[in-house]
């Protein structure tokens, strides 16, 4: 049977896939595509189960809304959830201003509905107040990106360069378990030869298929890669001729990383000398080479200076701009790449554009019709935003599209706080997710398969997402929840409900920036396989390998920028001896809203754990699969023990994926890196001891205004 062609539903691979609708035997099947580059007829584990999605049992299919502050959600009409946010988004206004409202997005929404969300915020509703869960993803490296080449854009090639590098060096990812058909791509690298370099605190599926593994301390990277920056320039491994061609700024990088000498790199991270100096000539010897980071490099309180650390040493080496080798980074989300162009983000417009650059408000305001004195100027950043949720200051109401903040942002109980103290919550979702079970309104929305649109993948390729079956009765998109909503609220422009004519629209608007889809059509993609960006005319062949000719900065140079390893914004000491990180595992994705609900995925990774190293857990008293609490200085988790001698004898691990008491975000440290916003998810300071019965729960706080959790 002839099926339809689209993407997966999860990470920014994007793998190709064909959703068959073969619903005379009452099922949606899903089988790979190999005419896509990115997966070639892989799929992992999440991908084969991608149908189950549409078809989950606590699948919402009518608004939901509550009668009263401490009523149940109960179903209602589309007329009266719609018209309790317009009214109550009126009152708000007219009490408090327009950043009385804000809105927070999704990596995993379409270009369309990005661009449509961002438009809605800044032209319908007039807030500052919009940011996205993104800024918890890929902001680091994104700031970093672009103080180093002048563009954010993931990967400095398509994904099948790597496999024919001569060596990879990966810091901070875990692809074989997070992204698993990219795998293929460095196993045909190291069948050809090549090596792959891993770093990680954690010996993982990738690292046991590394031919190098550098553990480091946890938040310790930066002086890994300074001090394997001054190996490389006291072995006479830099390229010299490239640096002063290519770059600016060296001399001051050399300056820092003289004091980084290789014994005390390693008495930093803890990782051997000889280590360091076989990763630094196996990366300089090749004749093609990469330097990739990821969430676990990125995510921290100096995240954006740790992969300008890694930048440096990719540029030191002379790998940016030379084709098949450079500088890249593995987006996580399934857009995490095109939702931060187009005006998610509390500082940009469309186009990756600055929302306080004159020139850029004056171009996005005449494609939508406005003056640009009408455009707010800059909000507050994602986790900012959650705090400020319902304070004097901060906003009253929130509308939020494609996130599930109560168990994905950091310190996730301050986070459930902020959250009842709204006068208005309003979450757009496909099931009750633990944010929408707080929620005043839900608003049912349509699936990946339900829909079209565009995606761009973690290489900067536009792809197509093909509508594959008909949403259930009742259910909406979010381009028709917006286009309501902007009618109601009487706003400026055209609010069209169809992703073609958005995406139209998107073009002009970023028809000029840094990233320019004006040359990209829906009949280009599907005559192409994809459209990589920057794509400024429909004659235009797209950029694969943007910095080939030269960088997009001022001067057409990358310039070095010198960093300092300053430690972890919370370091471990006698009352909180154990460094947590976080991160995901093969069967889950992000918060689990979506893959708890998938049986088979469900079965395969059922609930929360702490991974140590059985040394640890024999000085604590701890037994494998025991129950174990953890506790930092911001919340306590119970989660069953995973013993291995995979993790370092000083760090614990645990899965973000879960609710409830096993949360990992009850734990994390919110310190925020000051250029990209980035929380510090990846290293805090915890303790651990056997758990113990629980207490009886403490009653309501006084003032709650919110049930904690509401039944449907």
């Amino acid at each position: 049977m002839v099926g339809t062609p689209t993407h997966c539903p999860y990470c920014a691979l994007q793998c190709g896939m064909t959703l068959h609708d073969e619903r005379d035997r009452d099922t949606l099947r899903v089988t790979p595509r190999d005419d896509v580059p990115a997966n070639r007829g892989g799929l992992c584990q999440k991908g084969w189960t991608a149908a189950e999605l549409l078809t989950v049992p606590d699948r919402l299919t009518a608004p939901m809304m509550r009668r009263g502050r401490d009523a149940p959600l109960e179903p209602c009409t589309w007329d009266e959830a719609l018209g309790r946010i317009t009214a109550e988004i009126g009152r708000l206004r007219a009490l408090h201003g327009p950043d009385a409202v804000a809105v927070f997005g999704g990596g995993g929404l379409t270009n369309e509905k990005a661009y449509q969300l961002g438009k809605f915020a800044r032209i319908a509703l007039g807030t500052s107040q919009i940011d996205y869960n993104g800024r918890f993803c890929m902001s680091s490296a994104a700031a970093a990106s672009g103080r180093a080449f002048g563009m954010d854009r993931g990967l400095p090639g398509p994904v099948t360069d790597l496999a024919a590098s001569g060596a990879v060096l990966l810091a901070g990812g875990n692809v074989a378990e997070t992204m698993p058909p990219f795998m293929r791509h460095l196993t045909e690298m190291r069948d050809g030869g090549g090596a792959l370099v891993v770093v990680d605190p954690r010996r993982t599926a990738t690292a046991r298929q590394a031919d190098l593994h550098l553990q480091p301390t946890p938040g310790t990277d930066i002086a890994l890669a300074n001090g394997m920056l001054h190996l490389a320039l006291a072995e006479g491994l830099a390229d010299e001729e490239y640096i002063a061609a290519r770059t600016s700024g060296f001399d001051a990088v050399r300056t820092v990383v003289n004091a980084y000498w290789p014994e005390r790199a390693e008495r930093i991270t803890g990782v051997p000398v000889p280590l360091m100096r076989e990763a630094v000539r196996l990366l300089a010897r090749a004749a093609r080479a990469h330097v990739l980071t990821a969430r676990g490099s990125e995510q921290h309180a100096r995240g954006t200076d740790t992969v300008s650390a890694f930048i440096n040493l990719a540029l030191a080496l002379g790998l940016p701009g030379r084709e098949g080798s450079g500088y890249g980074c593995l987006t996580g989300q399934g857009n995490g790449q095109g939702g931060r162009e187009h005006g998610q983000k509390a500082d940009q417009l469309p186009g990756y554009r600055r929302i306080d650059d004159p020139a850029a408000r004056a171009h996005v305001a005449e494609v939508w019709g406005v003056d640009p004195a009408v455009l707010p100027g800059p909000g507050r950043s994602a986790y900012e935003l959650l705090s400020a949720l319902g304070t004097e200051e901060g906003p009253k109401a929130l509308l939020l599209f494609g996130s599930n903040p109560v168990v994905s942002a950091p310190r996730a109980a301050e986070v459930e706080e902020r959250l009842g103290a709204l006068d208005l919550l309003v979450v757009a979702d496909f099931v009750p997710s633990e944010t929408a079970r707080r929620a005043d309104v839900v608003l049912p929305t349509a699936q990946w398969a339900e829909e079209s649109g565009t995606m761009t993948n973690l290489e900067g390729r536009v792809l197509r997402r093909r509508r594959a079956v008909r949403p259930p009765d009742g259910v909406r998109t979010d381009l028709e929840i917006l286009s309501a909503l902007a009618g109601r609220l009487d706003a400026p422009g055209e609010w069209s409900t169809h992703p073609a004519a958005v995406f139209g629209e998107l073009r002009r608007a970023s028809a000029g920036g840094v990233a320019d889809y004006s040359g990209i059509s829906y009949e280009r993609i599907e005559a192409e396989g994809g459209v990589f960006w920057p794509c400024p005319s429909p004659d235009h062949p797209g950029t694969p390998r943007p910095y080939l000719d030269r960088f997009p900065t001022p001067d057409g140079r990358a310039r070095f920028v010198p960093v300092e390893h300053h430690g972890a914004a919370e370091d471990i000491d006698a009352d909180y001896p154990v460094y947590l990180t976080t991160g995901r595992v093969l069967a889950q994705y992000q918060s689990g809203a979506q893959t708890r609900r998938v049986r088979p995925l469900a079965e395969a990774a059922p609930g929360p754990f702490v991974e140590l190293h059985p040394d640890l857990a024999e000085r604590l008293g701890i037994e494998n699969g025991a129950d174990v609490r953890v506790e930092s200085r911001r919340g306590v988790a119970t989660v069953r023990a995973r013993l291995t001698d995979a993790i370092r004898p000083d760090t614990v691990f645990i899965p973000f994926h879960w609710e409830g008491d096993g949360r990992a975000n009850l734990l994390t440290n919110p310190a925020l890196d000051p250029v990209s916003r980035m929380p510090e998810f990846k290293v805090c300071a915890v303790r651990l001891t056997p758990a113990v019965p629980p207490a009886e729960p403490p009653a309501p706080a006084e003032g709650h205004r919110r049930p904690a959790v509401s039944r449907f």
